[in-house]
């Protein structure tokens, strides 16, 4: 095995186990009522784990937090040692999540970094990356342009579904996304491809939406990257979402991103979900 395939699947894998470059936002529909999830999830690259992850969302009737974190292990930490953590917070206008914060800090055995983006209706007001990266002559500029109306990757995990049905449905897949992780501007696009059923080792037992995702660079990439050329590329990644309860929210139940070394796969191994009852108005 060379070199570079290791560190090559070593970032297909952090993709899925941080949660922090595969976000996921379509449309702005109201969140319906109030809803709790503590979540874990396992990483594996062709069966054999390779990362752990865990992901907290807490949403209120006016205020919503989302945080996660995770990190390689067993084989593929000798190689990446890669842990990282994510969070955004923000409003809940008209029922409308809107994100104002995000945060995110990835390390390495070579380097830590840390992110951090402010959001105002969508429109990016304030981003930086610590330490300030080198400037690269082949990476693509962002411009401000770029910059609005966008997702952070958290709060783009949290994907809306509108209407009075069971949002565990095909329309959930009907969507598009545009993303902006504090480095690089891209496109999410979902297409369904079939129900399923699913059962977390704890909580969640029931339906599934599978979609087929699609990945497409628009700024802040270098063109020759072969992780970028070979997510754009593909036409077979599967992304599984489940319910929180309580809303029209879905959020990621399982991924599947083919690999040269094999699948990699990121998987809920407990998925606890449960409704939050209105606050009740302190009177005197």
């Amino acid at each position: 095995m060379r070199p570079v395939r290791p560190r090559f699947a070593g970032r297909l894998v952090a993709l899925c186990a941080l949660g922090l470059g595969f976000g996921l936002a379509f449309g702005a529909a109201p969140a319906a009522a109030q809803g709790k999830l503590e979540a874990q999830y396992e990483a594996s690259l062709a069966g054999i784990p390779v990362g752990k992850g865990a992901w907290n969302i807490d949403i209120q009737d006016d205020v919503f937090s989302a945080a996660a974190s995770g990190g390689t292990s067993g084989l593929l930490k000798s190689f990446t040692g890669g842990a990282g953590t994510g969070a955004s917070q923000g409003r809940v206008v008209n029922g409308a999540l809107v994100a104002t914060g995000y945060q995110a800090s990835t390390t390495t055995q070579k380097k830590t970094e840390e992110i951090r983006i402010t959001l105002d209706k969508g429109n990016v007001k304030d981003f930086s990356i610590l330490p300030e990266p080198p400037v690269d002559p082949d990476r693509i500029v962002v411009t401000e342009a770029h910059r609005r109306g966008v997702w952070d990757p958290m709060t783009a995990s949290l994907l809306r579904v509108p209407g009075n049905g069971d949002p565990v449905s095909p329309e959930a897949c009907r969507n598009a996304a545009p993303v902006f992780d504090g480095r690089m501007r891209y496109e999410l696009k979902l297409d369904f491809k079939r129900m399923d059923t699913v059962k977390a080792e704890k909580g969640y037992k029931g339906p599934v939406v599978v979609c087929s995702i699609y990945f497409v660079p628009i700024a802040g990439y270098i063109p020759d990257r072969p992780v970028i050329k070979y997510l754009a590329a593909q036409r077979n990644m599967e992304i599984a979402f489940a319910p929180i309860a309580g809303t029209r929210i879905l959020v990621p139940f399982w991924l599947k991103v083919p690999t040269p070394l094999g699948p990699a796969m990121l998987e809920a191994t407990s998925f606890v979900t449960s409704a939050q009852p209105p606050r009740v108005a302190k009177t005197q």
